[in-house]
């Protein structure tokens, strides 16, 4: 039997479906109109282009081929994490050199805020909440590099601190740590609920937005570009493209630029105040150091919200799943004598090499935003300023992300990230053991 595409997956399991914000009212494309600029994507980083765009302005139309937020930005778990995915500050800088290195580090490490800004400007109903974000060592071997990593965020002026045992106890409700940092910055919300907000925020600044209009093909019209819809199009100066892991082909070789890995996402009954008093009490983001983190967090209702790799038969097998990450949870912490699993989703992210945005450079005036590697949250409302910024103008040498040809993931990109995870789980339990610690039996 065929496999459907994580991508084909249905939102409304989700509990975000459940619990968001209604969306405002939109409608499908069915006029031939002209807008400065067409964005395409209605996720984070259609939004925030469409938004930073309408604010100064500009007259920007936005597709969405299905619903608002129906893809990743309304899928994810929710958390909003002020740092880079993978590679540390020093890496980021030898990999862009300068001046791009500390442009994106500046923004990326403030991205965090920008999320939390909007919310409250915005006055969106979405669950934020900036409590800060907690990194847990799973393993005694993995403190030093914690540390330079919580050091290379206070040289850029974060408040960020190392936690030892009893505080990353006290903190994630978890004994099973050996330490861990602290960032004030991070936080977690709902994520079609912010989704929603945003699309709300362009509509209020005279944006206009259509859904149910997937984008078949682009294409040059007396100097500007024709963007075709299928009972409608965009004639525009410029065009946006952010559709992350839900790209299709409406432009040559767009998909080939990142692979895509699938997320299980699972949320728990509400949990009891008393152990809502023990476990992650000051509602803290919590994640781990694993490269297959656990990470947990709480949404209003206070149901524990978690998330696995799509893998194998994890993710795809429901029953497997839940099982395996129940046991995760119980043994991660031991106060839950109870899981049941209220809620089941899937989603999928756009992966890429670098694991930082890239930008890509399709056609003169237009441009694609893609590969954020798991950090969508913070990055794609951020790459947002960015497409707005080069949408009005800049100059391309002083934006922060380097614009660049467009180039397909090397092949080994289709199965690298789940040898990755494989071959780290092997290396996390060897760390666990070397430093004197129990491992999970998993």
């Amino acid at each position: 039997m065929r496999q459907v595409r994580i991508q084909d997956a249905p939102i409304e399991p989700s509990l975000w479906y459940a619990t968001a914000a209604p969306a405002p009212r939109t409608e499908a494309l069915t006029d031939r109109i002209q807008a400065d600029v067409c964005v395409i994507g209605g996720g984070y980083t259609g939004l925030s282009s469409a938004l930073h765009l309408a604010e100064q302005g500009v007259d920007v139309v936005l597709l969405e081929a299905k619903e608002i937020g129906h893809g990743g930005s309304g899928r994810n778990a929710g958390h909003c994490t002020p740092t880079f995915h993978f590679y540390e500050i020093p890496a980021i800088r030898k990999m862009l050199g300068e001046p791009y290195a500390s442009r994106l580090i500046a923004r990326q490490t403030n991205a965090a805020n920008l999320v939390f800004d909007l919310i409250r400007r915005y006055d969106i109903d979405c669950e934020g909440v900036q409590t800060g974000y907690v990194q847990a060592a799973h393993a005694p071997g993995v403190l030093s590099k914690m540390r330079a990593r919580c050091g290379y965020y206070q040289s850029l002026g974060k408040a960020t601190r190392m936690l030892d045992r009893d505080e990353v106890a006290q903190l994630t409700g978890s004994p099973r740590y050996h330490g861990g940092w602290f960032h004030p910055e991070g936080g977690h919300l709902n994520p079609l609920g912010l989704s929603r907000g945003l699309a709300r925020a362009v509509l209020s600044r005279g944006g206009r937005v259509f859904t149910q209009s997937p984008v078949t093909a682009i294409s040059p019209e007396a100097g500007r570009w024709r963007v075709e819809a299928p009972q409608g199009a965009v004639l525009a100066d410029k065009v946006i493209c952010g559709t992350g892991a839900y790209t299709t082909g409406f432009w040559p070789r767009l998909e080939k630029t990142f692979s895509t890995l699938g997320v299980a996402v699972m949320a728990t009954q509400p949990i009891g105040d008393n152990l809502r008093k023990v476990i992650a009490p000051n509602n803290n983001t919590v994640v781990d150091s694993r490269a297959d983190a656990m990470i947990y967090k709480y949404n209003k209702e206070g149901r524990l919200v978690t998330s696995a790799f799509v893998e194998g038969r994890r993710g795809r097998d429901v029953a497997f799943t839940k099982a395996l990450m129940r046991d995760k949870l119980k043994w991660l912490l031991p106060q839950l004598t109870e899981v049941d699993w209220q809620y089941y989703w899937l989603g999928a992210l756009d992966m890429q090499p670098r694991t930082i945005p890239r930008l890509f450079d399709l056609a003169p005036g237009v441009v694609a935003s893609l590969g954020y590697s798991g950090r969508g949250v913070p990055t794609g409302t951020m790459m947002g300023t960015v497409l707005a910024e080069w949408a009005m103008g800049a100059r391309r040498e002083d934006l922060a992300v380097p614009l660049e040809p467009l180039r397909s993931v090397p092949l080994y990109m289709n199965f690298a990230p789940r040898l990755f995870l494989a071959w780290s789980r092997i290396r996390d339990q060897r760390l666990a053991r070397a430093g004197g610690a129990n491992p999970p039996p998993f």
